[in-house]
């Protein structure tokens, strides 16, 4: 059977690594045309899974890459518009794109960084949303909008008070654009991934206790290998996007791998 994703459109931002670049090979795999950007240039994609069973063959043809950076909405929009004229519309956007910012207690922190990290984890995801809910606005048929939050958006840690600000803010934004867009055929979620092993985590596996108290608990994910893959996640957004339910609650949590479950 030829997979409901083939031939589909996407688009994903912050895609140059870590999470973003793990599902463009995950999206890949499953027959998706891809619009790819980031503040670097995102490699090449290659599929983390043979292509589906009744799919075009993959090529360099099926995926536009860019620099891009998200924070700017008229760069965006330039964006999206190469995408549609590239593939005629986009059905799925996934405003990857995030900053962690500096590990440490508010008062310590320069007031620069905390603006960057809500530059772009907020500005830069209303552009995304604005842009997309605009191309759907502008064509037939529905779009699936996701904005990638985290448990971290409910939950406050010691030393992250921007990082979490700002995704609770990804989370509230969301829901407002649900409310907004439904009409137009525009569904929105946000949806926290679960712990992914990137250079993200990396930095907050290297903190020390004092700026972070909780980074044992993160240390000890890496240990026991307890993650959520990059394709575990993508799968879970093509089913939110293709698939036939239709979740009333835009917040969204991918459940943990099962032990046995999809690899990397």
């Amino acid at each position: 059977m030829t997979s409901p994703a083939t031939g589909r459109v996407a688009v994903i931002t912050g895609a140059s690594r870590g999470l973003g670049a793990g599902l463009a090979a995950s999206m890949a795999g499953s027959g998706l045309r891809l619009g790819l950007c980031a503040r670097h240039l995102p490699a090449v994609v290659t599929p983390t899974r043979p292509t589906v069973a009744g799919a075009h063959d993959i090529t360099a043809e099926d995926h536009l890459r860019a620099v891009v950076d998200v924070t700017d909405a008229d760069e965006l929009t330039r964006f999206a518009d190469a995408v549609v004229e590239r593939f005629g519309r986009i059905d799925l956007w996934v405003n990857n794109a995030g900053v962690l910012g500096p590990i440490g207690r508010l008062v310590d922190l320069p007031a620069a960084a905390v603006a960057e990290v809500v530059d772009v984890n907020v500005v830069g995801v209303l552009n995304g949303s604005a842009v997309f809910a605009r191309h759907v606005r502008s064509r037939p048929g529905p779009g699936v909008l996701i904005n990638i939050s985290t448990g971290a958006a409910t939950k406050p840690y010691v030393g992250w008070a921007a990082y979490c600000a700002s995704k609770a803010a990804v989370d509230q934004l969301t829901r407002v654009v649900a409310l907004e867009e439904a009409a137009h055929g525009l569904a929105a979620y946000a949806l926290a991934p679960g712990v992914v092993d990137t250079d993200m985590q990396a930095a907050v596996r290297a903190s020390d206790e004092a700026s972070f108290p909780e980074v044992e608990r993160f240390r000890r994910i890496a240990v026991e290998h307890e993650f959520n893959s990059p394709q575990w996640v993508g799968e879970y957004i093509r089913a939110l996007a293709f698939g036939t339910d239709h979740p009333s609650d835009v917040v969204q949590r991918v459940p943990a791998q099962p032990v046995n479950g999809l690899a990397g």
